[in-house]
C-alpha cells in the first residue's frame, strides 16, 4: 500500500501515514535499540508522517513513551532503556489482531481502553531475540500490518548464526569455519562437547571465537586465545543463549556493505572498512557503541574488490529472502578471498551505525532512507508474497 492509497475522506484534510516505531525489547541489545530508536525518531519527516513511539520494556510489556528523542541518546557511557522514557509502567500498548482493523488500544488497570487511532505501518528497530528474529514480524503478519524489514522466514535466518550460514553454504557463499554446540548436546554430555571445541581449536588454531548463536551487537562474545579461557567464554555466551557457535578466526580486513530494497529491487552501498581497534582486542560492543570505533567509509579497495562485495552482499540478501534492509558483513581474506561472517536484517541505525554511513556515502541520506524504508513497506502488503 503506498501513500497515496491511504483511505481519504473529501471533506477532512489528507491523513498522513502513520508510522509505529516499536524499540527497546527483551533482549540483550535493548539500549541499542532504544539508541536506534532516538535517531529514527529525530530524523523521520514529521511533515509527511504522523509518529506514535512504542517501546517495550525488558520484561516484555508495551507502553507508551515520550517522542523525545534526546533522552534516547548514550549518556555516561550508559545505554537507555523504555523503563526511563515510559508515560506509564502500569498501562500497556494493544496491536490490533484483527486484519480488517488497524486500530492501536492504550490500556489501564481501572480505565475504560482508549483508541489511540490506526497504525499504517510498524517501523521495527529491535535487536535481537524477541523482534528481529521473526517473532514481532510474525504478530505483524497475523495483524495484517505493514513492517519494514525482512519477514518471518528472513528475520528468522538472519537472527541464527547457525541457518543462516547454512544458506549462504547452500547459495554458494564462503562462510568460516564453525562449529555448533546446542543446548541439548551440552546438558546430555558436558565433558563430550567440550572435547569437539577442543578438537576444533585442534584442527583451525587459536584464537577462536565463542558467540551466543543468536545475539547481535557482539554481546556475550569472547576472543579465546587458549584453552584457559575457554570454560569462561561458554558461560559468557551461554548467559545469552543456550545454543553457542564457535568460530576460527579469520586472518584478513573486516568489511561491511549495506543493501537497501528499491522499487526495481535490492541494491547494495558502498562498503566501509572496520580498522582494527585500538584499545580492545577485536570490534566489540564497546568499541562499536561507546568508544565508537571509526570506520572507513567508502572502503579502501580496488574497483574489482569494491563490484565482487556489492554483488555478494546481494547474492546474500536475496539467499536469505530479505526485504527492506541488510547490513552483510565479509572478511576480505589475505587471500585476497571474501568470505560472508553475518548479515543483519535489523542493523544498527544510529547516526555512528555503518549502516547509514555507508549510505550516506552512497548519496542517500539519513532522513531519506528512513522515508524509503517506510515507502517500501507500505508498498508491500502482508501474507505470502
Amino acid at each position: 500500500m503506498s501513500t497515496e492509497n491511504l483511505p481519504q475522506n473529501p471533506e477532512q484534510p489528507p491523513r498522513k501515514p502513520r508510522v509505529a516505531v516499536v524499540f527497546g525489547g527483551r533482549s540483550s541489545e535493548h539500549g541499542i535499540s532504544t539508541v536506534t530508536a532516538g535517531a529514527v525518531l529525530k530524523a523521520i519527516d514529521r511533515t509527511k508522517y504522523d509518529v506514535l513511539p512504542i517501546g517495550i520494556t525488558r520484561e516484555g510489556r508495551w507502553v507508551l513513551t515520550a517522542d523525545e528523542p534526546e533522552r534516547m541518546a548514550i549518556s555516561d557511557r550508559r545505554v537507555p532503556a523504555v523503563e526511563q522514557l515510559a508515560e506509564s509502567l502500569e498501562g500497556g500498548v494493544v496491536l490490533p489482531v484483527d486484519p480488517a482493523s488497524r486500530e492501536v488500544v492504550y490500556t489501564e488497570p481501572g480505565s475504560v481502553p482508549k483508541a489511540l487511532g490506526e497504525v499504517d505501518v510498524v517501523f521495527p528497530v529491535l535487536h535481537g531475540p524477541y523482534g528481529e528474529d521473526g517473532t514481532l514480524q510474525g504478530l505483524l503478519e497475523l495483524s495484517g500490518v505493514p513492517y519494514v524489514g525482512s519477514g518471518v522466514l528472513a528475520s528468522a535466518v538472519g537472527q541464527d548464526k547457525e541457518y543462516m550460514k547454512r544458506v549462504f553454504t547452500s547459495f554458494g557463499l564462503k562462510v568460516g569455519p564453525y562449529l555448533v554446540i546446542r543446548p541439548r548436546e551440552w546438558a546430555r554430555e558436558e565433558s563430550a562437547a567440550r572435547k569437539k571445541i577442543i578438537d576444533f581449536a585442534g584442527e583451525h588454531g587459536w584464537p577462536l571465537f565463542v558467540k551466543p548463536a543468536r545475539a547481535g551487537s557482539s554481546i556475550g562474545i569472547t576472543k579465546v586465545d587458549d584453552l584457559s579461557g575457554l570454560d569462561e567464554a561458554i558461560a559468557e555466551a551461554q548467559s545469552h543463549d543456550p545454543k553457542i557457535l564457535i568460530e576460527a578466526a579469520l586472518r584478513g580486513r573486516e568489511i561491511e556493505c549495506g543493501v537497501l530494497e528499491f522499487e526495481d529491487g535490492p541494491r547494495a552501498s558502498v562498503p566501509a572498512e572496520i580498522p582494527p581497534p585500538d584499545a580492545h582486542a577485536y570490534y566489540d560492543f564497546e568499541a562499536k557503541y561507546i568508544d565508537s570505533t571509526p570506520g572507513l567509509v567508502p572502503a579502501p579497495l580496488t574497483d574489482e574488490e569494491t563490484a565482487e562485495v556489492r554483488s555478494l552482499a546481494v547474492d546474500a540478501f536475496e539467499a536469505a529472502s530479505c526485504e527492506g534492509l541488510v547490513r552483510a558483513d565479509f572478511f576480505l581474506t589475505e587471500d585476497g578471498e571474501f568470505v560472508i561472517n553475518e548479515i543483519n536484517t535489523l542493523p544498527g541505525f544510529t547516526p555512528i551505525s555503518m549502516y547509514p554511513q555507508m549510505w550516506q556515502a552512497t548519496g542517500v541520506s539519513y532522513p531519506e532512507l528512513i522515508d524509503r524504508l517506510v515507502q517500501a513497506a507500505l508498498r508491500r502488503p502482508t501474507g505470502l508474497r
